[in-house]
């Protein structure tokens, strides 16, 4: 059985890899947008290993490029497989996150919100000051 130390290393050298890979050896013009690679959870087997990834742009962008990423699995693995010190390299499968872009939105509104109590504390003291 893996000690979960040596696990969450190989999580942590495939994640730093597969970014490195999507941002400068994947050419596919689907993957022209912000991916992120968000975490990795590698089986303990070393068998298989889930990408979460988040792709910013709108819904159109992000389900090409995810398919693109989906479609250029092979390629990434054996990337991965010559650049990571691995015995074994494990089948990918991308899952797609949406937390940054939910991470984003949240701080729009609270922005939003923020600038609101502003204007009404600024036209409150207008009026006390009148």
């Amino acid at each position: 059985m893996k000690s979960s130390g040596r696990l969450a290393r190989i999580n942590d050298e495939i994640l730093r890899e597969t970014s490195d890979i999507i941002r400068s050896d994947l050419k596919d013009p689907r993957v022209e947008t912000i991916v992120s690679v968000l975490r990795v959870e590698t089986s303990s087997d070393l068998r298989h290993c889930k990408l979460y990834v988040s792709i910013l742009g709108d819904s159109e962008k992000q389900e090409e490029a995810f398919k693109a990423l989906e479609n250029a699995s092979g390629f990434i693995r054996k990337r991965l497989a010559e650049r990571a010190n691995l015995r074994l390299t494990p089948e990918i499968r991308f899952i797609f996150d949406d937390s940054l872009e939910h991470g984003f939105r949240m701080h729009k509104l609270i922005d939003e919100a923020n600038r609101s109590i502003r204007q009404r504390e600024k036209a409150a003291s207008a009026e006390a000051s009148e």
